[in-house]
């Protein structure tokens, strides 16, 4: 069996410490806490479970924060956790199995991290990352913001899952770091750029964020699965924007790289819909509700592969004038998610709909 330490840093996580350190207490060895600067109990409560407690002066770079942990870990293998992770109760029991049975050969473990949940609560958004590593190989973070551990030789893909449950709302710390780099004339590796470009997106700065997403995509040694997502993003760039053209030919460009995928698909009916063109859009979704998820350790949107076409689809035959068919796929979509608040409320339309063709109805 190998003897593992956990390793996080944590700032003012007393709403959800408690909850990440109980999911994993009695699996691992030692506990590493490296505090940036908390305000509030969290200190306090990393005490309460015995955890080897030190502190570090925040310098915008959540790298060096994290080799600072692991420089403390004294174990065969460390674990990285964020404060608002947690391992369910059937995901422990697998990694107590791995603790037992990993062969001391393996340098890096990946798990899936299950980062987004619909109202059913379905898994909606998952990608892979790396969470365990052997100490010995003295695997480095890197990247002051979206940061990532750089690991080779043997790599052993679990079918481990970690549950990401955010309590935090979004801020702008990231992009103000991103912003204080530039001004610093930092240079910007290609991940850099593609994750300013994700946070100019996410706060609505749209056009410099197509900037940024084409610098990205004119270096080399650029990740594929990244690739993919900012050719999408600068689509929907361009459609908040009011260019549909330009967005759904870069929408177009994502499927170039391989098997077409249930999100570049949806992406792309909704699109036509947006132009009132739903007799294309209905293609579009049809083709995703055929096209299962790729695992290749991107995001994963495993909704644009279940209920979000045929939902949409469901609208589209309604725009069409065909209710019937509204009709069924609004109940296929109810069955991956029966709880969903425009699914019902289509389903209860069209139900009276079908039965009354005469009644009123707005989807």
């Amino acid at each position: 069996m190998i003897s593992l330490s956990l390793c996080m840093i944590v700032k003012n996580e007393e709403e959800t410490l408690n909850r990440c350190l109980d999911s994993v207490k009695n699996i691992v060895d030692e506990i590493i806490i490296v505090d940036t600067g908390s305000t509030d109990r969290t200190v306090e409560i990393a005490k309460q479970y015995g955890c080897n407690i030190y502190h570090f002066q925040w310098v915008d770079d959540f790298s060096a924060a994290r080799n600072f942990a692991f420089s403390h870990a004294q174990n065969e293998y460390i674990l990285t956790m964020d404060a608002d992770d947690v391992f369910s109760e059937a995901e422990i029991g697998k990694l107590e199995e791995l603790k037992q049975n990993l062969p001391t050969t393996i340098d890096a473990v990946t798990m899936k991290y299950l980062a987004g949940f619909d109202e059913s609560g379905n898994v909606l958004v998952s990608l892979r990352q790396v969470r365990i590593v052997k100490r010995e190989k003295q695997f480095k973070w890197h990247g002051a913001v979206h940061e990532y551990l750089e690991v080779h030789g043997n790599l052993l893909h679990s079918d481990i899952a970690i549950t990401h449950k955010r309590m935090h709302k979004n801020s702008d710390r990231n992009l103000k770091i991103f912003e204080q780099r530039q001004k610093n004339g930092s240079t910007f590796t290609p991940r850099d750029l593609y994750y300013y470009a994700n946070e100019l997106y996410d706060h609505q700065q749209y056009k410099k964020a197509i900037k940024f997403y084409h610098k990205f995509l004119q270096t080399e040694k650029r990740w594929i699965e990244d690739e993919i997502q900012a050719h999408g993003r600068i689509a929907e760039c361009y459609a908040e924007m009011g260019n549909m053209d330009y967005a759904i030919n870069h929408a177009l460009h994502a499927l170039k790289f391989g098997p077409p995928r249930a999100e570049s698909c949806c992406q792309l009916g909704f699109f036509f819909l947006k132009i009132n063109r739903p007799e294309n859009a209905v293609h579009w979704f049809q083709f995703a509700t055929q096209l299962p998820p790729i695992d290749n350790g991107g995001i994963t949107n495993h909704a644009c592969s279940t209920w979000i076409p045929h939902l949409q689809l469901c609208i589209c035959y309604a725009q069409l004038g065909d209710y019937q068919k509204a009709f069924d796929h609004i109940e296929i979509a109810g069955t991956f998610c029966p709880k969903h608040e425009l699914i019902l409320k289509n389903k209860e339309i069209l139900d009276k709909y079908v039965k009354n063709p005469k009644t009123e109805h707005t989807l």
